[in-house]
């Protein structure tokens, strides 16, 4: 017998690999998953009940007062959508309200996403005295309830004279203990600590470090923290009510007007709630893609 016959495998017997378990599952890992009916049932019915707020807004948005008011509640869409955007619009001053909403959303979600990368690459990657401490401080002032800092920091943005102005709703948002953790938390494990040594080795400094390695590394998780950021800072009232008025007012601060009256106008203040969360809706359909896509790639290199 030959040295190629002795080496050779013997008809019919079994590759001793197709019998260590799970081995053929390895084998069909590429192929794609499709999903069953039991799974399209559920998610349709997730998809309709998450959408039922928004459909109900739209719905008494195109009615009136007195049709709201009746029971059972009307199921279908109206006939006075535009005339109440129209009256909600002017009543609310939502022009002025929609550019400064627009302004602070953006400052705080730039500066929330920038210091908080910066902090959680320090707080991840670089060694200095009372890291650990200054890191239990910073996650500790997320148990203080926000309400306890609204009459000192009022008193502090008066001192500024700072009242009834933009910057008393930014300054204080412009740093989020919470976006500090979320990226150290995604920095420890997305960014090897090889490269950035790897870039220190070929001269890079520590701007060019943060530029050119931290920064790509953390993408994903930027944009969410980012997107975040800016549903929170659109939507936040009590700060935003108490540090501006109605001349120079957010989006929720005008929403807040609507309710006033001996009898509020529901059908104009649904159609105002819907004008205030349109932006929102358009953003995630522009961005939408670019966020899931990084989402999944930090998925993938995780």
């Amino acid at each position: 017998m030959t040295t190629t016959e002795l080496t050779a495998p013997q008809a019919g017997a079994k590759d001793p690999e197709d019998r260590v378990p799970g081995r053929r599952r390895i084998l069909g890992a590429g192929k794609q998953l499709h999903a069953g009916p039991v799974t399209y049932l559920v998610l349709t019915v997730l998809a309709l009940v998450s959408l039922a707020p928004l459909v109900w807004t739209a719905v008494a948005a195109s009615r009136n007062n007195e049709r709201l008011a009746q029971s059972p509640p009307p199921l279908w869409f109206g006939g006075n959508l535009f005339k109440n955007l129209q009256a909600a619009w002017e009543q609310a001053g939502l022009g002025t309200a929609m550019v400064n909403s627009t302004i602070v959303a953006g400052t705080i979600t730039v500066g929330t996403v920038v210091f908080s990368t910066l902090a959680g690459f320090a707080f991840a990657k670089l060694r200095f005295r009372f890291s650990g401490l200054l890191l239990v401080l910073t996650i500790g002032t997320m148990m203080i309830p926000p309400q306890l800092a609204v009459v000192p920091l009022y008193l502090w943005m008066s001192d500024l004279g700072w009242s009834n102005q933009l910057q008393t709703v930014i300054l204080p948002t412009l740093v989020s203990a919470f976006g500090t953790f979320f990226m150290r938390q995604y920095l420890v494990q997305a960014l090897p600590t090889e490269l950035i040594e790897a870039a220190r080795v070929d001269g890079a400094s520590s701007l060019r470090v943060v530029w050119h390695v931290v920064f790509p590394a953390a993408r994903p998780a930027m944009a969410v923290l980012g997107l975040l950021t800016f549903v929170m800072a659109w939507n936040d009232f009590l700060w935003p009510i108490i540090a501006l008025n109605q001349q120079n007012p957010t989006v929720q601060v005008a929403l807040n007007s609507l309710g006033t009256g001996y009898i509020p106008d529901q059908a104009v203040i649904m159609a105002g709630a819907l004008l205030g969360t349109l932006p929102l809706l358009i953003a995630f359909l522009l961005f939408g893609k670019q966020i899931v896509g990084g989402i999944m790639q930090g998925a993938i290199k995780g």
